[in-house]
């Protein structure tokens, strides 16, 4: 066991350390180790053809475990079987989440999970109440390894006759992984567009990542209860608003792309809707796709944004703000427009604290989002449009770009490292870093404020 292993395992599981740690450090503290060890591991000469620069090695090892996608360099092309393998960890890592994984790693070495994990590792798969956690993450690993491995079966029904046993069934688990996990990374060196007419392929990264980004909370809550009038107001949330921007997504990206001839103008009306309903899902944090982004026009661009800034679920595999945020705020205004004195959905109401975490994030994302693409504005000479789409993209965790990446200069790619971590943990998380919480019970006399 290295030292840098030993430190991690070291910090996971002792219990007088964990006490001088607040939950954000201690979150931020195991991703950081364990990014550093996959930046080493990528960076060894074993690891990739050629030069990879140290830079190019954490910007992708970051990427990977913050299942992000974006690439400065070609992963098929640039990366030997072992760096590959690394990547694929990292991906694994970063989707399932390091508190479940660090949950994992205590049970199979029959260590004690204390209650300082457990409670990290509850708040982060969003359960409540007294479960038996260790029970709960193995049923988590378990239901993912199995819908890769299934998602991997049928698209090896393409990818063997193509590529041969041993390389398609590689291929075939390597993009079932990415796509479960949200992650993005592809073998091919133009991403999934030589499938962009391929309904097996399409339709079953489609489905993964769908489910990968509906949020484990979801999943357990539909296997506990099975009726939707019994599902908690998040799953039902989620459920609803799911197939909504899906839909809408597809509906937006074929009435404002039907008509390019470098995106789906070529293709005939199943192929049109094909690829539309592809980089609909994808959108909101997968980071596959099927056309080329770089000749989407300003206003699918535009959507395609708001789509990544929404991003998936809740104690899912992919970012954004999350979908429930999004759906809180909108609720939220819908009662503040019809002058309801509560915020409800299902007949349930939603709690004033929700409310203002929800807004909260939003305003925190925004925040971080402008001091990026400010910073990135300083240091490249790229357009606007596409310095605005590479940075939600990496924010959300997303991984889609129009191809400028690669053109980044060193600052502007740590710039993006930094706004990766940040996207994965969550800005609040951060922000309860820095911030120096302190509760009090003064209750001060309310005066009006002029807003609007």
């Amino acid at each position: 066991m290295s030292s840098l292993w030993r430190d991690t395992y070291t910090f996971a599981i002792r219990p007088d350390n964990a006490s001088r740690w607040s939950e954000p450090k201690l979150i931020l503290g195991s991703f950081l180790a364990i990014l550093a060890v996959g930046t080493l591991f990528l960076a060894q000469p074993s690891s990739h053809y050629g030069e990879v620069s140290f830079i190019n090695a954490l910007f992708t090892a970051t990427s990977a475990i913050s299942v992000t996608g974006l690439g400065v360099v070609d992963t098929g092309s640039a990366f030997t079987l072992q760096g590959q393998l690394f990547l694929l960890v990292l991906m694994e890592i970063g989707g399932l989440g390091q508190m479940t994984m660090t949950v994992l790693l205590l049970a199979l070495l029959s260590k004690r999970v204390g209650l300082r994990q457990q409670v990290l590792a509850k708040e982060a798969l969003g359960q409540e109440g007294s479960i038996n956690i260790v029970r709960l993450v193995k049923r988590i690993i378990v239901f993912a390894f199995l819908a890769q491995l299934i998602g991997a079966a049928i698209m090896a029904l393409r990818w063997v006759p193509e590529l041969g046993w041993h390389h398609g069934l590689y291929v075939s688990f390597f993009h079932a992984a990415s796509a479960f996990n949200n992650a993005g990374f592809s073998l091919f060196a133009n991403n999934l567009m030589d499938y962009r007419d391929d309904p097996l392929i399409s339709l079953t990264i489609c489905a993964l990542l769908i489910l990968g980004g509906i949020g484990f909370t979801v999943i357990m809550d539909l296997v506990r209860t099975r009726k939707f009038r019994k599902l908690k107001l998040h799953s039902k949330l989620m459920l609803v608003m799911t197939p909504a921007l899906l839909l809408v997504g597809t509906l937006m990206f074929w009435l404002l792309e039907h008509n390019n001839p470098g995106t789906l103008g070529g293709l005939t009306p199943g192929q049109q809707w094909l690829a539309a309903f592809f980089q609909s899902a994808s959108a909101r944090t997968a980071g596959f796709n099927t056309v080329d982004l770089g000749q989407f026009g300003p206003p699918a661009l535009l959507f395609m944004m708001m789509l990544m800034f929404i991003g998936a679920g809740t104690t899912s595999t992919g970012g954004g703000i999350k979908v429930t945020t999004f759906a809180v705020v909108v609720l939220a205004t819908r009662a503040f427009l019809t002058k309801r004195p509560h915020v409800t959905a299902f007949d349930r109401t939603i709690a004033p604290q929700v409310v203002t975490r929800s807004l909260a994030i939003i305003i925190v994302s925004a925040m971080v989002l402008m001091l990026a693409m400010f910073l990135l504005m300083v240091t490249e000479d790229l357009p606007f449009d596409r310095i605005m789409f590479e940075t939600i993209s990496a924010f959300a965790t997303v991984g889609l770009s129009t191809g400028i990446t690669a053109q980044l200069s060193e600052p502007g790619k740590l710039i993006l490292v930094l706004v990766m971590i940040c996207g994965r943990l969550g800005p609040l998380t951060l922000a309860f870093m820095l911030a120096r919480p302190s509760e009090t019970r003064i209750r001060y006399p309310e005066e009006n404020v002029h807003t609007g």
